[in-house]
């Protein structure tokens, strides 16, 4: 994707992980059905072993792009997609202990702490997440219409496991928090001109905001953009505040990650800083 810089993510958690040293650093995610499952283990394994109890494995089903790059990536191994849960026990036993008899091993990674959570933009994750007994991480922040559907599936259908005793739920949601509405709604209109890429086709990188969307998007283009950005939270700290408590007691989720699609690097900080302080107080 021309302005998201998430080809080599196990790469980049290193290069924050050790640029960090207290917070835990995650992928959002390793679309496994491009991957072998032995590679994941390996380079997460050692990730975990350099950054002991701060790396975590978030696994996504879809190829994370479009089809014919998904080709070039997976050659004759074209239909992966439908070997997704097998690939996840495969991930879950290469890190476990129990391996070691195992011909094929990876190391480091075996017998290593690493968190794996199931992410999801369908409700096909959600059952699959349920089943398995593992966190689930949901992609509101594009594909809000499966949301709610999707975490009551995986509530619902819930099985205990050695890794997790209830259901966990994170939701992905975008945020653009400024000291004022007013600069805030400015600040979204980067955002809005982003999905309106995805909806129209014709992706770029992010643009600078605009006084006016009104001379930028036709009423179709907005209609298709305000879908998308159903779980956004742009304003000033009262309005994020508000509009976050009101989130967190409608869905129950147990965490957020929040993506932040701001064009100034130092307004984008600042939102971070404003959401981050709106959460705790929440």
């Amino acid at each position: 994707m021309i302005s998201v810089a998430s080809s080599a993510t196990a790469v980049l958690i290193g290069y924050i992980a050790g640029g960090t040293s207290k917070i835990r650093v995650g992928s959002g995610g390793i679309m496994l059905p491009n991957h072998s499952p032995l590679i994941v283990a390996e380079q997460f394994g050692t990730l975990a072993s350099i950054y002991p109890g701060r790396i975590d494995l978030g696994l996504g089903r879809a190829p994370g792009t479009d089809q014919v790059t998904a080709k070039a990536i997976r050659g004759e191994n074209f239909e992966t997609v439908h070997s997704f849960p097998r690939d996840v026990r495969q991930l879950q036993l290469l890190f476990s202990n129990e391996n070691s008899a195992n011909e094929v091993r990876a190391i480091p990674g075996e017998g290593l702490d690493i968190p794996i959570w199931i992410l999801g933009s369908s409700t096909d994750s959600a059952k699959l997440a349920a089943a398995m007994g593992l966190p689930y991480a949901f992609a509101s922040h594009f594909a809000p219409a499966y949301f709610q559907s999707a975490i009551d599936i995986y509530r619902q259908n819930f099985k205990p496991s050695e890794y997790l005793a209830e259901p966990y739920v994170m939701a992905c949601v975008n945020v653009v928090a400024a000291d004022t509405d007013a600069e805030a709604n400015y600040l979204a209109t980067s955002v809005q001109q982003f999905f309106m890429g995805v909806v129209t086709g014709k992706r770029d990188l992010l643009p600078p905001p605009v006084e006016n969307m009104a001379n930028v998007w036709t009423v179709y283009e907005e209609a298709a953009v305000k879908q998308m950005l159903r779980y956004s939270f742009i304003g000033g700290p009262e309005t994020i505040e508000r509009d976050l408590r009101s989130f967190i007691d409608d869905t129950k989720v147990n965490e957020i990650m929040a993506t932040s699609h701001i064009f100034e690097h130092t307004a984008k900080l600042r939102s971070y800083e404003l959401f981050a302080k709106a959460f705790n107080q929440s």
